[in-house]
């Protein structure tokens, strides 16, 4: 550090204009140059744990530090650090991307730093929230007059969908009564696939129902929801004395992105009373296509969807929209209003557009503060407006059929399960033959044989910094598991993977 800390030679308050116009340039040139160079750089952090930790002070600096100081370290601590999801190969999980529009949006956001809990509190962040989701729903196909919100993620999106689904039981009175202590009210439960997210269950522990309360209807071959066995699992349930209060369906699963049979799982919960929320996370965004939006059929008569443009719609990290047709039912479950929250829009209505109604945000879910999401959202889609997105998501898709034959063309690999959008799902397995098919005629396994060398192979691949892959395991199977959703990935660099990938299964035979 200097004798003379940069602090200490300034007036109290913020940075003086100009110097924040030097950092800020000096910011914009360095995230150019880093999208443009991730090429050379590991997709998977190699720190060893605890490495970065180590590297900084234990205690906080008592005076303010060079500008120049802090940047070295971000860049030579901070920096090897960080797992590149920015990265054209990154193809762990759910590929994700901070498009170039974003993450200047992201900027203004931070620079205006609104909180959009009331209409009153930033206008703007209001109303521009509610159409950039009315765009979004008419571009997936679903049904005008959906109410929409902001969230996080589609974690918060689905807890705030189930606890207005624990709302909607009638004459349980659970908002005002709770569930504790209270021998009349039968135990709920829900009902969701084996292959649902972790954050359903997530949500039955906080909303009180417990682990027991979410019972996992059975998949079938091709890993959607079997809808005769949650027909005969509601029958069962309800003569045991359990409460069915909720369902909740996926269009594109976690782990295979396969699309539960919406329809048939919507006509259900209409005869039996039920809420159905749909988790559409990551291939929502699918339904921009019109040739895919077959797949939904359905999703317009649930009673919630949600959908993640963080994940496939280029929007950087965090993003999730969630939609109901019953807003009256979410505002009744999270609705609080203290004296200091009270605002005058009920007052200014009457000055109102004729179109439109002004409403308070935070009435429709857990948080009352709340980021101007919206504005990366509206900028992202002015920028490469609707066909600009479907030809995005078209490439990935295309890119993704390709991998696929590859992979059903080779004699050693085989696929796992069937690629209805872009994610891959595959083995090692030599001698599987060419053709081998998407996985569907696969029983279930008690031990997987080619386990360990498919874990070995996933090791091999990441430990090599040229891309990122995960796993999952299915029917018992170890899989490789890759999806594309960057905006950035080229169809060199799915090739330059399968390449890499062919490789290190070489070494590891020997």
């Amino acid at each position: 550090m200097s004798d003379t800390p940069e602090e200490m030679t300034r007036p109290l308050g913020d940075l003086e204009p100009e110097e924040f116009r030097r950092r800020g340039y000096q910011v914009i040139d360095w995230i150019a140059d880093y999208l443009e160079g991730q090429e050379g750089m590991p997709v998977l952090s190699e720190v060893a744990p605890g490495e970065v930790h180590g590297q900084l002070p234990a205690d906080g600096p008592e005076e303010g530090e060079a500008w120049e100081e802090m940047m070295r370290d971000f860049e030579n601590i901070i920096l090897p650090g960080i797992t590149h999801w920015n990265h054209p190969r990154f193809f762990a999980y759910f590929s994700i991307t901070g498009s170039a529009p974003g993450i200047l949006a992201e900027t203004l956001s931070a620079a205006l730093n609104v909180n959009g809990m009331l209409w009153r509190t930033s206008p703007s962040a209001t109303e521009l929230e509610q159409l950039v989701l009315d765009w979004l729903a008419q571009w997936l196909g679903l049904p005008s007059g959906l109410f929409g919100i902001i969230t996080d993620t589609a974690s918060i999106s689905s807890l705030c969908a189930l606890t207005a689904a624990r709302e909607a039981i009638p004459d349980l009175e659970i908002r005002e009564l709770g569930l504790a202590g209270r021998p009349e009210v039968p135990r709920l439960r829900l009902y969701t696939s084996d292959q649902a997210h972790s954050s359903v269950e997530k949500a039955a522990l906080l909303l009180g129902i417990g682990h027991r309360g979410v019972r996992k209807i059975p998949s079938d071959s091709a890993y959607k929801m079997n809808v005769e066995a949650l027909r005969q699992a509601l029958a069962e349930d309800r003569n045991e004395g359990w409460l069915p209060f909720a369902v909740v369906a996926t269009a594109g699963t976690t782990s295979t992105t396969s699309v539960d049979p919406l329809d048939e799982i919507a006509t259900l919960c209409e005869r039996e009373s039920l809420w159905l929320h749909v988790d559409a996370a990551y291939a929502g965004a699918a339904a921009m296509l019109p040739e895919r939006r077959s797949l939904f059929s359905g999703w317009d008569r649930a009673d919630s969807v949600v959908m993640n443009p963080h994940k496939w719609l280029f929007t950087p990290i965090d993003c999730s929209a969630l939609y109901t047709r019953r807003p009256q039912v979410l505002k009744q479950a999270f609705s609080l209003v203290p004296e200091y929250l009270r605002s005058d829009v009920a007052s200014r209505t009457a000055e109102a557009q004729q179109d439109y109604s002004p409403v308070d945000l935070m009435d429709y879910g857990i948080q009352l503060g709340r980021r101007f999401r919206a504005l990366k959202l509206w900028l992202v889609f002015r920028t490469y407006g609707r066909r600009g997105l479907q030809a995005r998501l078209r490439h990935h898709i295309e890119m993704a059929e390709e991998l696929a034959g590859w992979i059903d063309e080779h004699p050693d690999f085989e696929r796992l399960a069937p690629t209805p959008f872009s994610t891959v799902c595959f083995r090692y397995r030599a001698g599987a033959g060419p053709d081998s098919g998407d996985g569907t005629s696969l029983g279930d396994v008690a031990d997987d044989e080619w386990a360990g060398f498919n874990e070995d192979l996933l090791e091999a691949i990441n430990s090599s910094g040229r891309t990122f892959l995960s796993h999952t395991r299915l029917r018992g199977r170890f899989a490789l598991r890759l999806p594309l959703g960057n905006i950035r990935t080229t169809a060199a660099d799915v090739r330059e993977t399968w390449d890499l990938i062919r490789r290190k299964a070489a070494a590891l035979n020997g």
